[in-house]
């Protein structure tokens, strides 16, 4: 262990996300969050459905809260086969709302398909996918689009906050820690305009880009079985391989469901560990194209998501295991002052306590040990994998 320079690669890590990350942030704000408050494009709000039961009626009541004109905007609901009623919900919110369009894909697709599926239904200049559990601001839509000002811009996400945080210590922990992954750890790469994860709870892309990269999108697999975990993470590696721009802005934001118990937390983490892994080793190819300090923030994460579960084998064979966790215990006793700080002036639907977020000095060490091995024995997994969603097998003709 001691040969390879795994605190170096930490040190360059936290340097990255919590320093420079910070800095570049202060110093490129303008150019990042340029502005054109003319924009108004045609706008189609896409949300993939699966087995959400009566949650995806608030979804779409959200939704047609929207402040924007009406007559540019479509609302597109596509069905992935689901087994519950939440086909029908959709159809009931859907009714006297010439504006919402209600879809049903034959068998289950997964989310990359439901999304192609309801691109291909729309015309609209700008397509906003949603998830079938979120409430959206009002005025989300209007903060994406404006940010569309240059034409190499191809996808601007937005911020997430958690609507069920206050449902358990989890809950309360989680939203603490949408917070800094939201508001620091992507500051790095949102200064360069190179954000390689806008969240599939609110993001728009230029409709033209996703029809451009349909055919890769298309055949995502891996192993020769398709994928269904980790869109959101596949889809902007693509776009920026391909040349365009992805932001991200705090100033659209939205409201989901966080897992409430550890056993859905550690099958959301399992999913999304994946889906890191895929397309930290998946992006290698063209890592070199990105910028030279996002590509190196890029290789020094890979290097710790492989290395960090073999320094916690290593304390925990050497009995340093108490050590690692103290240390970890002050580390996030750090962040939970600066989320005090900076999160002190927003409404209390916006934030919590900040100790709650201490318990992640214990989650962060094991989730490492246990789900990133766990994570590489499985990727070829074609699961949802999230909110315990029984995935039905696709049918085939």
């Amino acid at each position: 262990m001691e040969a390879f320079p795994i605190h170096l690669v930490i040190l360059t890590v936290l340097m990255n996300r919590y320093v420079l990350g910070a800095l570049l942030k202060r110093l490129r704000g303008t150019y990042v969050d340029a502005v054109q408050p003319d924009l108004e494009p045609t706008v189609a709000v896409i949300v993939p459905l699966y087995n959400e039961g009566e949650g995806i009626r608030s979804t779409i009541r959200s939704l047609l809260r929207l402040d924007y004109p009406k007559e540019k905007l479509q609302i597109v609901i596509v069905d992935d086969c689901s087994t519950d009623d939440s086909h029908l919900a959709a159809r009931q919110e859907a009714e006297g709302h010439p504006n919402v369009l209600v879809l049903q894909l034959p068998s289950n697709q997964g989310k990359r398909r439901a999304i192609i599926h309801g691109t291909h239904a729309t015309d609209a200049e700008i397509v906003v996918t949603v998830d079938s559990d979120v409430e959206v601001d009002p005025r989300a839509i209007r903060e994406l689009v404006t940010r569309f000002s240059d034409a190499r811009i191809a996808a601007v996400g937005g911020r997430t906050y958690v609507k069920n945080r206050h449902a358990s210590w989890l809950t309360r922990m989680i939203e603490v820690k949408f917070y800094f992954a939201q508001e620091w750890l992507k500051d790095l790469e949102r200064s360069f305009r190179s954000v390689l994860c806008l969240s599939g709870c609110l993001t728009a892309y230029r409709r033209s880009v996703l029809l451009e990269l349909e055919p890769v999108l298309e055949n995502r697999n891996v192993l020769g079985v398709p994928i269904k975990y980790g869109e959101d993470r596949f889809l902007c590696r693509q776009i920026v391989k391909a040349g365009y721009e992805t932001i991200f802005t705090t100033r659209a934001f939205c409201f989901t469901s966080a897992p409430a118990n550890l056993r859905s937390y550690f099958s959301q983490q399992l999913r999304w560990r994946r889906s890191n892994l895929i397309d930290l080793f998946c992006g290698l190819s063209h890592a070199w194209s990105l910028h030279p300090v996002v590509g190196l923030h890029y290789v020094s994460l890979l290097a710790l998501l492989l290395a960090y579960p073999v320094k916690v084998v290593d304390d925990i064979a050497n009995d340093r295991f108490l050590s690692l966790v103290t240390l970890h215990f002050l580390l996030v006793a750090v962040l939970c002052c600066i989320y005090w700080f900076e999160t002190r002036h927003l409404p209390d639907d916006r934030r919590v306590e900040p100790g709650w977020f201490l318990c992640m000095a214990v989650l962060m060490p094991v989730s490492y040990l246990v789900l990133t091995p766990l994570a590489l024995f499985t990727l070829d997994s074609g699961s949802w994998e999230t909110r315990g969603h029984k995935v039905l097998k696709r049918r085939t003709t």
